[in-house]
Parts: structure tokens; C-alpha cells; sequence
């Protein structure tokens, strides 16, 4: 007889509530680079510019490019996209190469963690084709001995024992230990020691101790850069990058964090434990890249800025900026 009822029971029980819808944002993104004066007996320079790619959490329209030269849009590593172009000297002198697109951003949210219902079994997801990566060590975030104490410590004290748990610890222990400070030197490498040391940094460096910690001890991360925007609308000039990070269990798939956010913010320091914001937009994910076609110098500790090479070697002193105008 139960068995019958137990049908009827759940039709008329009331549904579990839904989770929050989320929210979105649509802007024009412009991203503008001048090549400046080259040393003398240049021959050739060559020119990389991220190009913000579509996923589960933004889409991207109507890319324009409007430079002078020849160039072309690649992808690279772990499905990056980057404008290329190599021109002659007499060419590159005050290049400028500018980008225009559309974007959506959602807001990340993991149902794992944000959906008011019961905890259920996550949907599925395409595989990382590159999980082995984010477990490796990065050129400034090693996975030595040091930092595998370091990070089991943390894990240990907060008596973590999934690896939900683990991650759970090791943002807690970053947030209350590390101070958003952009003040002396060392800051917005993303050097883990010089983090671990100095206690201080920006996104760059909140992330690398993240990372690094959730590495070592066996958990997946991995490192996005982008851009923020301010949470009004309306449009403006972006001073400079934002970055932030995600890990992966099997329970959960990959869960969004923002470290620095929280620390800034402590009012919504449990929010960016499984949620990013709708304002911001990636653009690169991974550090020590190599471009495509590959660089002469060595990889990249992260790509976000316009690169160049003039006949092999970094050039600096590109000027650069970068816009955002709302939708309505």
C-alpha cells in the first residue's frame, strides 16, 4: 500500500525551489595597441593580442579588427584565441590594431554549491581535454616540498577531509591571511612564495597561493584572466586586468572562485566560493603560455596585455587601452 501512495505523496509534495535565474550582462569591448617607436635596425616585429573566447559563461559577436596590415585569429593553447600579425618595420612604426566586440556575460554559478535544492548528482560535463595540466606545477607556482607541507597544514587544521572540504579550507585560509595590497614590489606576478612571504598582492597573487595549494594536494585548478567591469552601467575606460580561478572535483565539476574578490569584499566572501559575477570577461586561461605561431622568448607567465617581438625579443612600451560601452 505504501508503495502505491509513494507516487501520489510526490505529486502533490510542493517542488524544491528553483535557483536563482543568472543574472547577465551585454557590453561592446574595445581593445586598442600601438606599437611604439622600434629600436634602430629593426627589421621585423611581430604583434599578439588576446582574443576573448565564447564558453558556457559568455558569448562573444561581431569581432572587428581594424589595423592597416595583414592578420589573423588563431587559437592556441587550452582553446585561447589571439590575433596575430608580422610586418616589416617600416610597417610597424605607430601600428595601431584595434578590437571591437559583443559580449554576454552570465554570471558563473555552481549548482553544486548555490542551488537552494537538495544536493544532487551534477550534470555532466565536457572533460577538460588539458585536466592533466591543472595539476602541475607552474614556472612561479612550484608543487615542492614546501609548499605540499604548507598547504596539507592548512587542510589538516580545518580537519578537511573531501576534496570540496580541502578547497573550502585552503580559500578560507587565503582570504583571512592575505591582504589585497598594491603597494612596494613583488605584487601581480603571481609568486607564490612572494605571497606566502609578504602576505600581500593582487588577484595574481591571491590565485597563485589558491592554486598552488589546491594542486598539491591533488585537487585540479586553473587560472583566468580578463578584465573587470565596474558594476554600474554605462561605459568607460578599464585601468587593468582581473584574474580569478576554478577547481574541480568529481562531485562538483569545476567551481568558480574569486579570492580577491572576497577579500575586498568581505560581505560576499561565501558567494565567490562557487560563483563569479557577470562583470567581468575573460579573455586567457593558463599561465607560462606559448603563443601561436610561438614566441622567440620564453612563455608567458600570463596573457592578458598586447605581447610584441621586434626580430625575436620582447619590445615594450606598447600603449594600450581598453573600453566598455553597455548595452541597454
Amino acid at each position: 500500500m505504501l508503495s502505491f501512495l509513494l507516487p501520489l505523496l510526490s505529486f502533490f509534495a510542493p517542488d524544491a525551489p528553483a535557483a536563482p535565474a543568472p543574472r547577465s550582462r551585454t557590453f561592446i569591448f574595445v581593445y586598442a595597441a600601438t606599437v611604439p617607436p622600434l629600436p634602430a635596425g629593426t627589421d621585423s616585429v611581430e604583434l599578439w593580442l588576446p582574443v576573448p573566447h565564447p564558453d558556457a559563461s559568455q558569448q562573444v559577436s561581431g569581432l572587428t579588427v581594424k589595423t592597416t596590415v595583414p592578420y589573423t585569429v588563431r587559437t592556441g593553447q587550452y582553446g585561447n584565441q589571439l590575433l596575430h600579425l608580422k610586418v616589416a618595420a617600416a610597417q610597424a612604426a605607430n601600428l595601431r590594431v584595434e578590437m571591437q566586440l559583443e559580449a554576454t556575460r552570465q554570471e558563473h554559478l555552481n549548482p553544486y554549491l548555490t542551488s537552494p535544492a537538495p544536493k544532487k548528482a551534477r550534470r555532466a560535463e565536457a572533460a577538460d581535454p588539458d585536466m592533466a595540466r591543472w595539476l602541475q606545477p607552474d614556472r612561479l607556482v612550484p608543487l615542492d616540498d614546501k609548499i605540499k607541507q604548507w598547504a596539507q597544514e592548512v587542510v589538516t587544521k580545518a580537519q578537511a577531509k573531501t576534496d570540496l572540504e580541502k578547497a573550502r579550507a585552503i580559500y578560507e585560509h587565503v582570504v583571512s591571511t592575505v591582504t589585497y595590497d598594491k603597494t612596494g614590489q613583488g605584487w601581480g606576478r603571481g609568486d607564490i612564495y612572494y605571497a606566502c612571504d609578504a602576505r600581500r598582492g593582487n588577484c595574481t597573487d591571491f590565485h597563485a597561493v589558491f592554486i598552488g595549494y589546491c594542486r598539491a594536494v591533488g585537487i585540479p585548478a586553473r587560472f583566468s584572466i580578463g578584465f573587470p567591469l565596474p558594476p554600474e552601467r554605462g561605459q568607460g575606460e578599464i585601468k587593468g586586468y582581473h584574474c580569478w580561478a576554478e577547481f574541480y572535483t568529481p562531485a562538483t565539476g569545476w567551481v568558480p572562485v574569486d579570492a580577491s574578490e572576497a577579500a575586498k569584499n568581505p560581505a560576499r566572501r561565501n558567494y565567490f566560493f562557487g560563483a563569479h559575477d557577470e562583470n567581468r570577461l575573460e579573455f586567457t586561461r593558463g599561465r607560462d603560455l606559448v603563443l601561436s605561431p610561438r614566441q622567440e622568448s620564453a612563455p608567458l607567465n600570463y596573457f592578458i596585455y598586447p605581447y610584441a617581438e621586434a626580430d625575436g625579443k620582447p619590445l615594450t612600451g606598447i600603449q594600450q587601452t581598453f573600453r566598455f560601452q553597455d548595452v541597454k
